[in-house]
């Protein structure tokens, strides 16, 4: 019988460990963008942790290499909070253009979008968009779900974190990762209320996921696993 664990990393995210009968050493995959580890039955957390961190470049480059798409003209962001269209244009530069919930790039004729430096800056601007919406849509969502529950917090910061969608320290400061805009409406409120109960208890405990039931009309499961489908990135 197999058993599952699991380790969230900060910047490797959500990694996925197996027990197995099988299993003579550790060893990774990525699928689905994600990382799941199979290791040996009784495995201890100590060592699993020892092996990550001797091999983390080379999990970083596996996890870069899956999860990466090419940005070209067929790229397209279509979601509920933000929209990206990639266009030819008649232009011999690049030109950005974005507002609120949408991004529009317009490409010369003789783009070559397999080059890296082109994919590493097109990345860029996409991410500076995504953090001009995300310091304007996240706050204000977070300010309306906590009045609405009678939750308080001290602060609220964006980051670009790609290993997790948000945090919530002992002080009460919430972080949230500017890739939340790229969820669905109710898996952002999910991440948000997540947070939001920390600040009452600042665990994982039954009564951590008590509360956060009650924030989520009992579907805290369910959307714990539906979140499980997205990723920190683009």
């Amino acid at each position: 019988m197999k058993k599952e664990r699991w380790i969230e990393d900060e910047k490797l995210g959500h990694i996925t460990i197996t027990e197995s009968s099988r299993a003579r050493r550790l060893t990774f995959r990525v699928r689905e963008g994600r990382l799941h580890a199979t290791v040996p039955v009784g495995t201890p957390l100590l060592e699993i942790n020892r092996v990550i961190q001797k091999l983390y470049p080379r999990l970083q480059q596996a996890l870069a290499k899956q999860s990466q798409q090419l940005i070209d003209l067929n790229y397209r962001i279509e979601t509920e909070f933000f929209k990206l269209h990639i266009l030819q244009g008649e232009r011999e530069r690049f030109l950005a253009r974005s507002e609120l919930g949408e991004m529009q790039i317009i490409a010369p004729a003789q783009a070559d979008f397999t080059d890296p430096e082109l994919q590493t800056w097109l990345r860029k601007v996409i991410l500076e968009a995504l953090r001009r919406n995300a310091k304007i849509i996240l706050p204000a969502r977070l300010y309306m779900l906590a009045g609405k529950h009678g939750l308080t917090y001290h602060t609220a910061k964006i980051n670009s974190s790609r290993g997790r969608w948000g945090s919530c320290s002992t002080q009460r400061d919430i972080n949230l990762s500017c890739y939340l805009i790229l969820l669905p409406s109710h898996l952002m409120d999910y991440v948000l209320l997540h947070e939001l109960a920390h600040t009452q208890e600042m665990n994982h405990s039954p009564r951590f996921w008590a509360l956060l039931n009650k924030l989520t009309d009992g579907k805290a499961e369910a959307l714990r696993q539906e979140l499980k489908q997205y990723k920190t990135d683009f």
